[in-house]
């Protein structure tokens, strides 16, 4: 074994890089250990996004001792980061980097020390720390290093916490029964884990091994087969230009076509098939990508807008020429329908996100500075993006607030409560009390066949969720729709509306509205395109 005694910032640095390159191998993977059959199985994701940022941010360092690398790398983790895991990531590095303060070089002793101050101000910074994830994973890993000294190397280390990292993933399920049942580790305790094995790598000079392995999935003692996909990615910040366009061929190869413009630029995103492939991508060379683009088919719907200097002005602008609002609101929502409905009802800015699409505290920041008012209301419309949002109001001059809207029915109830002549203290208040009083059903189809719930799912078999808990199972959304409706007391209930998905069709929609009609005469019942991606639909009862 290699034995690398202390690291200097650099040799930090390259450390947390090959960390990242060795999650990306694993984060489609990752992403499947999704405890819900739901397409929303996005923390490897949302860690790597995560750990790129932070990597970024650290070579752009311009003092290179170890304690100023782990100080950029938690700066950019922070502001890069996305969802739960994301964020919980940052502060796990927020620590690591106070652990190492001061620090010119770091050895094994001030590793164990970082472990330790990361794990600590992990459970820190949530309010209901849950066992039987990422933060037990690392609380287990500086555990076991506790107890070393200045004879440890740092491959050593390194070496025991991600041992037992390694054995507190595979016990999680034992912590949290949800695991057991569906047969799954913690996502996010995974992640974590392949993050210490790059750095094991790395430190033990594999960095050439690398690249011909694949790390290592933790099974539980209940294994479900891991269902590969694709990672699904959401634009960051602007950056250049931001060019769209489709490209229409045979042949296309949409997976060659991503490969060839991933160092062309940011935020790529390529989706399509063998004839039609959609393409995004933040770059300083439209130009050049669209040229390259000419030989794979004909070039269609072509956008290119320069998101940088122009957009800055234009808010500039607005700001001389509009009066200052008291308070704004911010939302984050997933499809065109259901962005519009925000627009309608009073949002000033809308953050694309939701399931799989989970914004970082920078684009969210980004957008509480874009709006004009001092005050702002920050609807984050998902459980998953809640904590990214309350990491906002640290990093910004204005007063922000949350409302923690867990999902698109409840972000509506509570800017329909938004009362124009109210305090900001008053509103709210007011938009609290109207989000707890909506129930949203979301029906969405399995990713993956299961047994969780008393349920027997198949893959792709129309499953339903009432607040978030897996409670039907049926052949058709109509079905799965009614066996819920039916669960529910609905003799108070006033009004429903049905906001159907990009892949629904009007005709379904409003024969499920019509059944819903025939058996609740009572009811109001509306239909709105929402155009959100992966939910079918989404129900609110008010």
């Amino acid at each position: 074994m290699k034995q690398v005694e202390k690291v200097d910032g650099q040799v930090l640095r390259e450390m947390f890089a090959a960390a990242t390159t060795w999650l990306e191998k694993n984060a489609s993977e990752i992403d499947a250990l999704n405890v819900f059959p739901v397409p929303d199985g996005d923390t490897g994701t949302n860690m790597l996004l995560t750990m790129r940022s932070g990597i970024e941010e650290a070579y752009r360092a311009p003092d290179k001792s170890a304690s100023a690398i782990a100080e950029a790398m938690a700066k950019g983790a922070l502001m890069g980061a996305r969802g739960n895991s994301g964020v919980i990531l940052s502060q796990i590095w927020h620590g690591f980097a106070i652990g190492v303060a001061d620090k010119e070089n770091v050895n094994g002793k001030d590793m164990a020390a970082a472990l330790s101050q990361a794990s600590k101000t992990a459970y820190k910074g949530l309010s209901n720390p849950v066992e039987g994830t990422i933060l037990t994973v690392v609380k287990d890993a500086a555990k076991a290093v506790h107890s070393s000294n200045n004879d440890d190397t740092m491959v050593k280390v390194v070496e025991k916490a991600l041992e037992a990292a390694g054995e507190s993933v595979a016990n999680t399920p034992k912590l949290l029964p949800v695991l057991l049942e569906a047969g799954v580790v913690d996502a996010g305790g995974q992640g974590f884990y392949t993050i210490l094995e790059g750095m094991s790598n790395y430190l033990k000079g594999e960095s050439e091994q690398m690249q011909f392995r694949k790390p290592w999935i933790i099974t539980s003692s209940m294994p479900t087969p891991v269902r590969k996909t694709q990672a699904n990615t959401v634009p960051e910040v602007p950056y250049g230009y931001c060019t769209e366009f489709m490209v229409k061929g045979s042949k296309l190869q949409p997976d060659k076509i991503r490969s060839k413009l991933e160092k062309k630029g940011q935020s790529l995103i390529v989706v399509g098939d063998d004839t039609t492939v959609r393409v995004h991508i933040h770059t300083l060379d439209p130009g050049q990508i669209i040229h390259n683009m000419t030989s794979k088919g004909t070039i269609h719907q072509v956008s290119i807008r320069n998101m940088d200097e122009q957009y800055q002005d234009f808010l500039e602008m607005q700001k001389e020429r509009a009066p200052t609002l008291d308070m704004d609101i911010v939302a984050v929502v997933s499809g065109d329908g259901l962005s519009n409905v925000f627009k309608s009802l009073g949002a000033a800015e809308i953050v694309r996100g939701g399931q799989t699409m989970n914004p970082s505290t920078k684009e969210l920041l980004q957008a509480v500075e874009s709006v004009q008012a001092d005050k702002v209301i920050l609807l984050p419309n998902n459980k998953n993006i809640v904590l990214t949002a309350e990491q906002v109001h640290s990093l910004t001059k204005k007063e922000v607030k949350v409302i923690p809207t867990k999902s698109i029915p409840q972000g509506i109830a509570a800017l329909l409560a938004f009362d124009f002549e109210a305090d900001f203290e008053s509103n709210i208040k007011l938009m609290d009390e109207a989000r707890q009083g909506v129930k949203t059903i979301e029906i969405t189809r399995s990713v993956r066949s299961t047994k969780l719930g008393g349920f027997k799912i198949r893959k792709k078999q129309p499953i339903a969720l009432l607040d978030d808990e897996l409670v039907s199972v049926a052949d058709t959304p109509l079905e799965v729709l009614s066996k819920v409706m039916s669960k529910l007391g609905l003799d108070k209930a006033e009004i429903v509306t049905i906001y159907y998905g990009a892949d629904s069709e009007t005709a379904e929609a409003e024969e499920m509205a019509a059944g819903i009609r025939e058996n609740y005469s009572h009811l109001q019942i509306d239909v709105v395109q929402g155009g959100q991606p992966h939910y079918d639909y989404i129900v609110s009862i008010e």
